[in-house]
């Protein structure tokens, strides 16, 4: 028996036009991720500029609908903040930005939220800095599900 699910609006739109889209070259910081269970991929690229701006944030996904639409969210969420602002944009302010993900969809904000993150990790190692709170990133958010699932 299959499962519907119910997408908000926000997530809808961002799926049929998502934002930002493609590739940065020379990307200040690219970061992959992916959910071995589900085959999900997201790739980030950030564009940093000298005061450690976001100045652009473009996303490739293989993915479902709502891979793609958190994706394109995140971008929406980091573009214009400082390093420390983006490493603040989690999976929850992904969802409240869409309206709301269905509970099977969560791991699609964890996605877009570690994506962030091992895009802020290449940015840091390329430029020798360290990003206080930044966390080395995961390869298979698989890993880190069940700790989001249970409130860690």
């Amino acid at each position: 028996m299959s499962q519907v699910t119910e997408y908000s609006e926000k997530v809808m739109d961002h799926f049929r036009n998502p934002r930002n889209v493609g590739e940065i070259d020379d990307a200040s910081g690219v970061g992959t991720v992916g959910n071995a269970k589900c085959g999900d991929i997201m790739r980030m690229y950030l564009d940093i500029d000298d005061q450690g701006i976001v100045r652009d944030a473009k996303f490739k996904t293989f993915g479902c609908g709502a891979a793609i639409a958190t994706s394109s969210m995140a971008t929406e969420l980091v573009r214009g903040r400082t390093v420390e602002e983006a490493l603040k944009v989690t999976n929850k302010a992904v969802m409240e930005a869409l309206d709301g993900l269905p509970p099977v969809k969560v791991h699609c904000s964890l996605l877009a939220e570690q994506a962030i993150h091992a895009a802020l990790w290449d940015y840091a190692e390329k430029n020798g800095i360290k990003i206080e709170g930044l966390k080395p990133p995961v390869n298979d958010i698989d890993e880190t599900e069940e700790f989001y699932q249970t409130g860690g």
